[in-house]
């Protein structure tokens, strides 16, 4: 686990009196002690009230010296006592080398609950001055360890300056990180937990800095996390990033930074809301708070994002997670070149012809000669060049890293850290990442991109970055884990539509199946799926079809798609030389994967290469016949290994999901290959036939037996084609395909007419006859949608539903549900109406029980 972080301030007040005066405090107090030892022979205890009230008229005029002047705030280096410890109070040069000794145990005793308040309150901020002398002070003080107490109970005093002293001598204890479990075990949490629930609008900013400070130097330790990360304090916490006080937001943010590094917090403060109040400090373009603020708001929201589901909250917010890689690396970028401009994703900028300038400007200043009003460019494509032209300066300049310097010192360390920018700049730096030398630094941009790609705007943002372009070149690298990474990428990115036809332009199809057939390479199973991912949503056989409907783009850029579609039309492939006799058998090879994913995108491209002939011829040497059986054979066990109560579970409902997706996408590659001889002559048409009847009865989604069904359709068609209708294949569909996707649709449906439409269809299943018609219709829990279409349905529907209903009600086993379902008010409401179907509500009411 990451350790605390050290903060890189620390404040310190200037001490107002002479070098003389804390030394006056300390002989004043010896003086009276031996003053009061000469008066009498009793013990030191019983002439303390003589030397207090000397000390006290002494020290009145040291406070009011001491508070007269204003405190100052200056910068000081780390007092080596812990990290992600709070900045500390330093005081004079003269306090640091006092020795506490009998003063130090004076002041202690006056803290005692059996002193008066004003000698308590005296004593507590005599100790803390005299804290701030540093370790040796502290030391001091923790002689008498039983004082933590005594200091815990003057928090909520009434005084201002007696809880500010008290919080302020916490302070300094806690900084010191082996004194910290003392702290905490004398209640000091719990106090100051209550202190600032509950008390904290009564006292200035000072005492809530000391308080926070001390919680910041306590939540080091992970096992006091959990105490102070309660229900009440840490909304408190993240209402202090409010305040207008720079040290008490600084504080709340050490804090809730250190709280990040338990993973067992997280769900706790994001449920809080901290991550829109600390992203508001790094989202800004005018930098909010100070440098520490931000620093630690980055820290905190960097361990958040170490989970998947967070680091999309912290992108909605408008942060990217952005590999640091030592300023170093990006010496290797090439300088521009003088030539005619272009926007990051490489669209050309149209030159318009004006004349030369009289001393040859336009030659320089290139974007004279470019007319503004016929150059409309879109928003997105202004961020990408504003954030590219910004990271490419502070690259040149050598300060592109600057900010996470501090937090990773050596660049070791560096270059396995993270940091979070704004959308414009972090987009906008992990594409120049990618142009680097160094394969790692392109893979870890490349996970950035594809942890990033979690929505339409993101995607188009790296498009118009020029990410697609660059990531489309890495996939001929010689490094296997910089494919792997780009892969991913491209996978994440060809989710949309839009970007998937950008990255079927830049001719990936090669590159991505000269991958797929390469051997050795680490992780090959999620490379595999990643490659498949990409090809099987550009070779998706509906997406042309899409396209015929989809004119245009989301932000109307008609005319540059046009453009872009003309740069590479499909048919100008060679597919007879692309799906070569390689690419089939690798294919066929991972349809005999029991891995669902891979099998369902595997046929996907197979049916779109099953439209060459060639490949065809292809696919009967590899032996797909083979292939499919296996593969339909595993789907079919998931489904067979079941039982009822684990289907209710999640993931055996996912799992059948999978595949039932993959028994579609099998079916759907095997009906188009039965059109082929070649491939009818090289099966057994019974054995898939009693495969697919299997599958047909399974459990499997009803979505998923479309195809199934249109298979065994057409295996039947094929082997006796006059018969095909009344065999007992067709019954098998009608009882468990079409049955069963009437019923949902006049159950789920929304629409009248599909509802009418289902409710006729049903109807005439019903009507003709066909066996356990009526038996799948109420097994299917058809009853309570019929009745309920009685009520809301069409009159056609009305109709449909009573014919389908009277059928069912001649078994008397379905007289219950039928009842159970409301149908006799419904029936007896029809009736009494007198419409057109009373006739056939009366016949059904004579057959129910009363």
């Amino acid at each position: 686990m990451a350790s605390a972080t050290t903060p890189t301030h620390f404040s310190f007040r200037l001490q107002a009196p002479k070098p003389r005066s804390t030394e006056f405090v300390f002989v004043c107090v010896r003086v009276a002690a031996k003053a009061s030892r000469r008066k009498t022979t009793t013990t030191v205890v019983s002439s303390l009230p003589d030397a207090t009230r000397f000390i006290r008229k002494c020290y009145f005029g040291y406070a009011h010296a001491f508070s007269s002047r204003p405190c100052s705030r200056l910068q000081a280096g780390a007092a080596g006592d812990g990290d992600g410890a709070a900045p500390h109070h330093s005081a004079s040069p003269e306090l640091r080398g006092l020795k506490g000794d009998a003063s130090v145990a004076l002041f202690v005793s006056m803290l005692g609950i059996d002193k008066e308040q004003l000698d308590r309150e005296q004593a507590v901020e005599a100790l803390w001055r005299y804290s701030l002398g540093g370790k040796q002070c502290v030391d001091a003080i923790m002689q008498f360890p039983g004082c933590l107490i005594l200091i815990v109970s003057l928090l909520q005093s009434d005084s201002s300056a007696a809880s500010e002293a008290a919080a302020g001598l916490l302070r300094e204890i806690s900084g010191v990180s082996l004194y910290r479990d003392a702290v905490a075990e004398s209640g000091a949490i719990e106090e100051m937990s209550g202190f600032l629930i509950h008390r904290s609008a009564d006292y200035d900013a000072d005492v809530l800095e000391h308080s926070l400070c001390t919680l910041w130097n306590l939540s080091v330790d992970e096992k006091y996390r959990v105490k102070i990360a309660n229900s009440e304090l840490l909304p408190l916490l993240i209402k202090c990033l409010n305040k207008e006080d720079v040290k008490v937001k600084e504080a709340a943010g050490g804090v809730l930074a250190n709280l990040a590094l338990s993973t067992r917090l997280h769900d706790v403060m994001v449920e809080a809301g901290v991550i829109p109040k600390l992203a508001q400090f790094l989202t800004s373009e005018v930098k909010k708070g100070s440098a520490t603020l931000r620093k630690e708001a980055r820290n905190a929201l960097l361990e958040l994002a170490k989970d998947d589901y967070y680091r999309i909250l912290i992108l909605e917010e408008g942060l990217v997670r952005v590999p640091l890689i030592g300023n170093g690396l990006y010496k290797s970028l090439k300088p521009i070149t003088h030539s005619w401009p272009t926007l990051p994703d490489g669209t050309q900028i149209e030159q318009t012809n004006k004349s030369p300038s009289r001393f040859g400007a336009n030659e320089l200043l290139l974007g004279l000669s470019a007319d503004e009003e016929k150059m409309r460019i879109e928003d997105a494509k202004v961020k990408a060049l504003v954030g590219r032209t910004q990271q490419l300066f502070l690259a040149r300049i050598g300060a592109i890293e600057s900010e996470g310097e501090s937090k990773f010192p050596s660049e070791p360390t560096r270059r396995h850290g993270f940091t979070l920018l704004p959308l414009t700049d972090g987009i906008a730096r992990l594409v120049i990442i990618l142009e680097l030398e160094d394969d790692s630094a392109i893979a870890r941009a490349a996970e950035s991109i594809a942890d990033s790609s979690i929505n339409e705007h993101m995607r188009v943002a790296f498009k118009e970055a020029g990410a697609v372009k660059r990531l489309v070149e890495l996939l001929n690298h010689q490094n296997n884990a910089v494919i792997f990474s780009v892969t991913r990428a491209l996978e994440r990115l060809s989710v949309s539509d839009e970007i998937c036809q950008n990255i079927e332009n830049e001719r990936v199809i090669n590159s991505l199946f000269r991958n797929l057939k390469t051997a050795g390479v680490p992780d090959s199973e999620n490379v595999t799926e990643k490659t498949l991912d990409i090809l099987a949503r550009i070779l998706e056989p509906g997406k042309q079809m899409r396209k015929m409907f989809y004119k245009g783009t989301v932000n109307g850029a008609t005319e540059v798609v046009n453009t872009v579609e003309e740069k590479q039309d499909r048919s100008s492939i060679s597919w007879t030389d692309v799906l070569d006799s390689s690419i089939i058998l690798r294919l066929v090879e991972i349809l005999k994967i029991p891995s669902p994913n891979l099998q369902r995108k595997a046929a996907s491209i197979l049916e779109f290469a099953s439209e060459t002939e060639a490949c065809i011829d292809r696919m009967v040497s590899a032996d797909i016949g083979s292939a499919l059986i296996t593969s339909l054979q595993q789907e079919l066990s998931v489904d067979v290994d079941s039982d009822a109560e684990q289907l209710e579970e999640e993931p055996a409902v996912i799992e059948l999901e999978e595949s039932g997706l993959a028994i579609s996408a099998l079916s759907r590659l095997l009906t188009k290959l039965l059109h082929f001889k070649q491939f009818n002559q090289t099966i057994d048409p019974s054995y898939f036939t009693s495969l697919l009847r299997n599958i047909l009865k399974s459990d499997i989604p009803l979505s998923c037996k479309d195809w199934v069904a249109a298979c065994l359709v057409k295996i039947c068609s094929l082997s006796s084609p006059y018969s095909a209708i009344a065999s007992p294949i067709a019954t098998e569909v009608t009882l468990y395909e079409t049955i069963p996707r009437l019923i949902e649709t006049i159950k789920s449906s929304i629409n009248p007419q599909a509802q009418e439409a289902a409710a006729v269809e049903l109807n005439r299943i019903v009507s003709e006859g066909i066996a356990d018609s009526t038996r799948a219709v109420a097994s299917e829990g058809g009853i309570f949608p019929l009745v309920k279409l009685l009520d809301e349905g069409t009159p056609r529907a009305v109709e449909a539903a009573l014919t389908v209903l009277y059928n069912l009600s001649m078994d008397p086993e379905n007289h219950s549900s039928i009842v159970a379902a409301g149908a006799l008010p419904i029936l007896k409401r029809i009736v009494l109406s007198e419409g057109s179907h009373w006739l056939q509500a009366l016949r059904l009411l004579r057959t129910l029980p009363a």
